[in-house]
């Protein structure tokens, strides 16, 4: 018995000797339930996540020698088992009760905390007090089924195919299908789902033609005077299973049709809790059907585990948030993949492109360097000067990308999806080993890595004179050096070693990878609500300015405005840290490369060229260092999220580095410059 028993815990063999001897103690016992709770405690591993072979041959030697013992235990579980409805665990346990997600993530962690508590006339309050442990089913299904059917006889249980009466076992699974069959159908024929399927306009929904085939084998059954149940060769039974198919197709067309038309939180909600509904009624369907007189008493057992199961993980957060997210994560980053492609050169004439977009957003960071320094005098509170931060850089940035400027930075979290297209394809393609299936993903993140390399060389250069030359012409028009009490500052913060340059620079990379899932997500928004099409048929529009220029005006919104937001929210994430690292008593800021050389000039302006060496030693390398940083956490986060759109797991990260470092050795060049 050794194998069941965990610190402090009473033996099984023990606790059965007492309560179910001639003297049957648990029938004294104020909750009967609390016996079972021991039970259970007494048999739970050690270790439930990671349980080592589980066997319960004690248990049934136990009850074999002790005969006495068996048939008050029998007794016992009547009494506390018997007309136990179960049926809310099967519809509800598990599944998406609303379409908030926020609010169904609140309610999931709030019930972890302090559990939700069933009716004490109900199963569901038994399954909540004995397997109360998230891993209880992991340990349960180390049981090997035959010693789960060997005590099923010896506890002489019945079957749920014994009758159809009401609360009785198979009526209960009946009316968990039927519910779940009417609340799919309901949900599947809102205005919002039918919009994501309009192959489906003007057709017979699936969904009722089921909810019809499944009342007509259900009507069978209940009208049998024995054998309830149907089998698998029934005619009506595999019309079920064609129709129960056809649902499912209904679910998946809407799922793909969102790259056609966008989709909100609610309806991606929606068609998850459909999807669930549809999945767990999947599951019940086979426990109609008996084909062997031994699956009785094997689908009795399996119905018994997944109540168990349904009712553990019922608040389950994690597996809400994955599948919650990975549909609009997925679309998401297919925006970002079709802007990204755009940030990565190829030819020499797209390469020097890069270099002149670069060029031109450096020249208007070097102006906001200016403006920021000259802000930072301006008598405010907290809130004041992270507002006029805020402006300089949101205007700024958005100027540059009106403009068709490059910030470098900026890219990686745009192009990270367009990478993992690349690794589809090879996943698709290639069939040969690691190294060829992820050599087009090597050769496009070389592409994307001398990209990136051009943008730093081209906003550093331009940054760095346009402040240079900007304060000078300010102390030489007004007689005042603006950053004469400043630039100790500006120069330490650039310091990998004196400051803490490189946590304020990963800061600012989780803000460019914010600012890529902003960006997708307001143009999923607008796909799915149709924006750009109502702008463009919009009445008092085409009656104002005349259709031509509406239709200019929605194709302009299209393109711009999903990157305008993004672009404002960027600037109000970098101007508002700072302040709101002041207000908590923390020590928050961001780092930027290009700010960072713009900055590292006025520092030396400010000191009259009298930096010392050893600090501007570290200001150049704490750039170069600020600029690694800030692509390596913007991209490592879009790459994460793009890997999870896709499902592609988190192993192929090393094959993946091992073809780029091949790829690298090959041609070294390549990743500066474009060498084809």
């Amino acid at each position: 018995m050794n194998l069941f028993i965990s610190k402090n815990q009473i033996p099984p063999d023990e606790i059965l000797k007492k309560y179910f001897n001639e003297l049957q103690l648990w029938r004294n016992e104020e909750n009967e339930i609390d016996i079972l709770v021991q039970l259970v405690n007494a048999i739970r591993p050690r270790n439930p996540k990671k349980p080592e072979q589980i066997s319960l041959f004690p248990i049934i030697e136990f009850f074999t020698n002790n005969n006495e013992e068996r048939i008050n235990f029998v007794a016992y579980l009547q009494t506390v088992l018997q007309s136990k409805n179960f049926d809310a665990i099967l519809t509800d346990a598990g599944i998406l009760q609303d379409t908030d997600f926020f609010y169904e993530v609140k309610k999931r962690f709030f019930a972890k905390i302090l559990p939700y508590q069933a009716p004490k006339d109900t199963l569901q309050y038994v399954l909540n007090q004995v397997f109360y442990v998230d891993s209880d089913p992991v340990w349960i299904n180390k049981i090997p089924k035959s010693e789960l059917e060997i005590l099923f006889e010896l506890f002489q249980f019945e079957t749920i195919y014994e009758n159809v009466a009401v609360n009785s076992p198979l009526y209960e699974v009946m009316q968990a299908i039927n519910l779940l069959s009417q609340r799919t159908s309901g949900k599947a024929l809102e205005s919002d789902v039918m919009k994501m399927v309009p192959e489906y306009a003007g057709l017979e929904s699936p969904f009722a033609a089921f909810e019809k085939e499944l009342y007509a084998i259900e009507n069978t059954i209940r009208n049998k005077e024995s054998e309830f149940y149907t089998t698998s060769s029934d005619i009506n039974y595999k019309q079920l299973l064609v129709l129960y198919k056809q649902c499912n197709e209904f679910v998946e067309k809407a799922f793909q049709n969102s790259s056609k038309y966008g989709i909100s939180l609610r309806v991606n909600q929606n068609l998850l809790r459909i999807k669930q509904q549809l999945y767990r009624v999947g599951v019940l369907m086979p426990l109609l059907v008996v084909d062997k007189p031994e699956d009785k008493k094997a689908k009795s057992i399996e119905l018994a585990i997944k109540l168990i199961k349904y009712n553990c993980l019922k608040t389950n957060v994690r597996k809400l948030f994955n599948e919650s997210t990975q549909l609009l994560s997925y679309e998401i980053t297919q925006h970002t993949a079709k802007t990204g492609e755009h940030y990565i050169t190829e030819s020499k004439t797209e390469y020097f492109k890069m270099l002149y977009a670069a060029l031109g957003g450096g020249l208007i960071v070097g102006f906001l360097c200016i403006i920021k320094i000259m802000l930072s005098k301006a008598d405010s509170s907290y809130f004041g000067q992270a507002f006029l931060y805020s402006m300089n850089y949101s205007f700024g940035f958005i100027a540059i990308y009106v403009l068709g400027f490059t910030l470098a930075t900026k890219q990686p979290a745009m192009t990270a999806a367009a990478l993992i297209n690349a690794l589809e394809d090879g996943l698709k393609k290639q069939a040969n080993g690691d190294g060829e299936k992820h050599k087009s993903f090597a050769i496009l993140f070389a592409r994307l890595f001398r990209s990136q390399f051009i943008a730093f060389v081209g906003n550093v250069v331009m940054a760095f004179p346009v402040a240079l030359l900007g304060i000078w012409l300010i102390d030489l028009a007004f007689d005042y050096n603006i950053a004469e009490t400043k630039w100790e500052k500006l120069v330490t913060d650039l310091s990998p070693i004196h400051s803490m340059a490189i946590f304020h620079a990963a800061i600012a990379g989780f803000f460019l990878f914010l600012s890529g899932i902003i960006s997708g997500s307001i143009a999923n928004r607008d796909k799915h609500f149709d924006v750009y099409y109502r702008i463009k048929e919009h009445p008092l529009l085409k009656l104002n300015f005349g259709k031509a220029k509406a239709e200019k005006i929605s194709k302009w919104y299209e393109r711009y405005w999903a990157g305008i937001i993004s672009n404002f929210w960027f600037g109000v994430f970098l101007g508002s840290t700072a302040s709101v690292g002041l207000f908590l008593g923390l020590n928050l800021d961001i780092r930027h490369i290009t700010f960072a050389s713009g900055n590292l000039a006025l520092a030396i302006y400010g000191a009259d060229y009298m930096v010392d060496n050893v600090m501007l030693f570290w200001g150049i390398l704490g750039i170069g260092i600020i600029g690694f940083v800030n692509f390596l956490v913007s991209f490592g986060l879009s790459l994460g999220l793009a890997f999870r759109s896709r499902n592609i797991p988190l192993a192929e990260l090393r094959p993946i580095i091992t073809s780029i470092k091949q790829h690298f050795f090959r041609k070294p060049m390549s990743f500066f410059f474009p060498t084809e």
